[in-house]
This record gives C-alpha cells, structure tokens and sequence, in this order.
C-alpha cells in the first residue's frame, strides 16, 4: 500500500511540475520580498529551489516566522483562492528560483485535477496540525518544550539524515528564535540544556545534531 501511495504522490508531483513549467522563470536573492504585508497577488509562486519564510512582526518588532516553504510548494494558495487580505511577508530565506503562473490559470488548474487538489489539501492539513502543535507549545509549553518542538519539525522537514540516525539541522540560533517565538539568548540557553540532557549535540560549524525519534518521545507527539 506504502509503494501505491508513494507512486501516486510521484504522478501528482510530476504533473504539478509539468503544469509550471510553462511559465517564466524567476531568481531572487536571500532577503528579497515576494510579497509584502498588506499587498495583495495575481501570481501563484512554485518553488523549485531554495527556501520561501513567511512571518509577522510582533509589536515589539521581532519577526515571527509562521512557515517555511520548500521546493515543490506553490503558494499563497489562501489569498488567491480565497481572496482574502494579506497579513504576512513572503520573503527568500535563502537564493531561491521560482516558475511565475498567473492566479486565475492556477486555480482552473486545480478545479480540473482533483488529485492535485486532493495533494494540496493533504499537506495543507499537515501544515495545520504543525501551527495547532506549534500553538499549543506555545501557549501552554516551557521554553524548552517550544524550542524542542521546533527542532522536531526542523529535523522532519529539513534534517538531513545521518548514518547514526540523527539529523543535522543546518540552523542559526536567532532563526530558530524567530520560530518558536523565543529570544536568541534564551534559544541559546537551552539549547546548553538539551546538550547537557543529551537530546542534541553540536559540531564544530555550530550545527545542530538532533535525534527525531526521541525528540517525539520527550515531547509525546508522532510529527
């Protein structure tokens, strides 16, 4: 059944791909707007390399980032779909490339492929589940529940697998901060107590190494 499932994904994602690459190539670098705070969109973006963060600014003027796009996401799905006001920034985390596809030919795309729809459905609610856990830490967890689930859904998401089993989180202190909604000193305070724990290690470069599987264990949750 896993190998159907994971053979169907396989077509969805290809005709997803096909679809886009039709349309025009663009490359923006680290730290340019997509779309800023209050604009609206008539353009669906579909990343094909790099990394797309979406984030607030608390009244304090801290960034808050809400989500992390990665290759193989076309967004802003909710505005185009739902004509609904733009409350966040979309910004190039890292150098990205994208395929520019105009709103209203996404959406009849969509319309006429229910298995795309349905795939798209499908990780929009694994978005979800993450921000409910995400929400939950937030509210009622400690610093290091917060930071220990961020790392989780790092590892998850953009761990890159090593062969002891850990992931290594390619991650600054103040970007995790941003995340979990932490100050980089009290990230970099208990990232010294998940160390001394035992729960993560860091190499040389300042890399994280982390271990998912007890990361679920320590907080409860299957991600």
């Amino acid at each position: 059944m896993k190998q159907h499932a994971d053979g169907q994904h396989g077509a969805v994602a290809r005709k997803i791909e096909t679809f886009f690459a039709q349309y025009r190539l663009g490359n923006y670098s680290k730290g340019q707007v997509l779309i800023l705070n209050g604009e609206g969109t008539d353009t669906v973006y579909f990343l094909t390399e790099g990394k797309v963060k979406v984030y607030d600014v608390s009244y304090r003027g801290d960034e808050v980032i809400l989500n992390i796009f990665k290759p193989g996401a076309f967004f802003p799905m909710s505005l185009v779909i739902n004509k609904s006001a733009n409350l966040y920034t979309y910004e190039a985390e890292t150098d990205i490339e994208v395929r520019l596809a105009p709103a209203d030919e996404t959406v009849a795309f969509l319309k006429a492929n229910p298995d795309v729809m349905f795939d798209l459905l499908s990780r929009l609610y694994k978005g979800s589940d993450g921000l409910l856990g995400r929400m939950a830490h937030l509210m009622a967890g400690s610093a290091k529940s917060r930071l220990m689930y961020e790392l989780l859904i790092e590892c998850r998401r953009f761990g890159i697998k090593q062969d002891d089993g850990t992931c290594l989180l390619k991650i600054k202190e103040s970007e995790l901060a941003a995340r979990a909604g932490l100050s980089r000193e009290t990230v970099s305070r208990e990232i010294q107590k998940l160390i001394s724990d035992g729960l993560v290690m860091q190499d040389g470069n300042g890399s994280i190494l982390a271990d998912a599987s007890l990361l679920e264990q320590k907080l409860g949750v299957d991600l």
